[in-house]
């Protein structure tokens, strides 16, 4: 296994491996501490939004890390993709998305958080990865059901004895991912960039996605003429074309 993922904390329930991995970080766990769960009865992404997944079903887990890479969110969903495969993109600023099957359109297999206290030297990095998830499990809103311009769930259809080697995996990939240079991590997020000269609406506007800038902000064509750069931490996408 990878140097990350040791020490392990595996939690057959929790509310959030984000929570526990936290209270591990404030207690001084070292970098590299791994908690995983099979179930999540809180778990949570951006912006105080639910990630669900039945149990047993999905990569949940959250890491320790220090010190804290810059460009954290953005060289984590690059591992994220390098195990997912070549038809993964990332959707700005944290989903990890494939083709839906049901419909055209984008459809959400991972999910990352970053959140800890980076002045203090810390991070926790929270993933959640659909890798046996059968969809027909899932809430209605999270097969395409749901309000109009969310993202309904994707699966890697894998067998459920493949949860633990795919773990294995994405830490492995992590370890590279989280060791690149910001202009390497830069190249390789915007081959993967889902949102790319698409038109996008947030709560202040809407524009057309032309990248990202060298602090991993979305650049946004604006209609009037000239561009703003959107910070993940202010930004809610509210519809994607």
């Amino acid at each position: 296994m990878s140097a990350l993922g040791s020490p392990r904390v595996h939690l057959r329930l929790t509310d959030s491996t984000n929570e526990r991995a936290r209270e591990l970080a404030i207690a001084g766990a070292p970098h590299g501490t791994l908690v995983t769960a099979a179930e999540q009865s809180a778990g949570r992404g951006r912006q105080g939004r639910r990630w669900t997944a039945p149990r047993g079903q999905a990569i949940l887990m959250s890491l320790v890390l220090r010190p804290v890479p810059r460009l954290l969110p953005l060289m984590a969903a690059i591992g994220v993709c390098d195990v997912v495969g070549e038809q993964a993109r990332i959707k700005w600023p944290n989903d990890v998305v494939v083709a839906a099957s049901a419909k055209p359109g984008l459809a959400k297999v991972a999910g990352i958080l970053a959140e800890g206290r980076p002045g203090e030297g810390w991070a926790v990095l929270g993933i959640g990865l659909n890798v046996a998830v059968r969809l027909r499990d899932l809430p209605a809103e999270l097969r395409g059901q749901g309000p109009s311009g969310a993202l309904p769930a994707a699966t890697m259809s894998r067998p459920g004895d493949e949860l633990e080697p795919t773990l294995e995996l994405l830490l492995a990939a992590l370890e590279t991912r989280l060791s690149a240079s910001a202009n390497s991590t830069l190249t390789h997020w915007r081959e993967r960039d889902a949102l790319l000269g698409k038109e996008i609406a947030w709560s202040g506007g809407h524009g057309r996605a032309e990248g990202i800038d060298g602090d991993g902000r979305l650049i946004v064509l604006l209609p009037q003429g000239g561009q703003t750069a959107l910070s993940a931490g202010e930004v809610h996408l509210e519809s994607v074309a």
